[in-house]
């Protein structure tokens, strides 16, 4: 009886454990996902569409230095993880369009605000991006 009951239990961690995601882990299937919504084009998709519905011609304007090739993979993407709608209107000439949907709406507020905080703190990233890349002052000995 102590074996079945033992099996049940790690039966249950493992169900738990596929349950929850966890990031750190090299096989976490939330990994793809991380990797769609904070890659360039991803960020910034995300927040062209949080101020709302656009074509495809819109998003390639606001993005700027996109390519088609790239734009288009990258909302096939985010689609494919729930993030975004595309809705195809069934026109002649084809119209579609695309929108966040609630679980977009919800990353992208965080994607956002990290773009925000981005430019926020620029002149000073910027500043300790120049001191790295500055060659060191060899005036001063190693040893003093």
């Amino acid at each position: 009886m102590e074996t079945a009951d033992r099996t049940a239990v790690r039966a249950q961690q493992m169900l738990d454990a596929y349950r929850h995601a966890d990031v750190m882990a090299a096989d976490c299937p939330s990994r793809p996902v991380l990797q769609h919504l904070t890659s360039r084009w991803g960020v910034l998709v995300m927040a062209a569409l949080s101020t709302g519905t656009h074509r495809f011609a819109q998003l390639r304007r606001r993005i700027g230095g996109v390519s088609e090739r790239m734009l288009a993979q990258t909302l096939q993407q985010l689609e494919g993880d729930g993030f975004v709608l595309r809705r195809d209107h069934g026109e002649v000439p084809p119209r579609v369009d695309y929108s966040l949907t609630p679980l977009g709406e919800g990353a992208a507020v965080h994607l956002v605000a990290l773009a925000g905080w981005i430019e926020a703190n620029f002149p000073a990233i910027a500043e300790a991006q120049a001191a790295v890349s500055a060659p060191a002052d060899r005036s001063v000995p190693a040893s003093a």
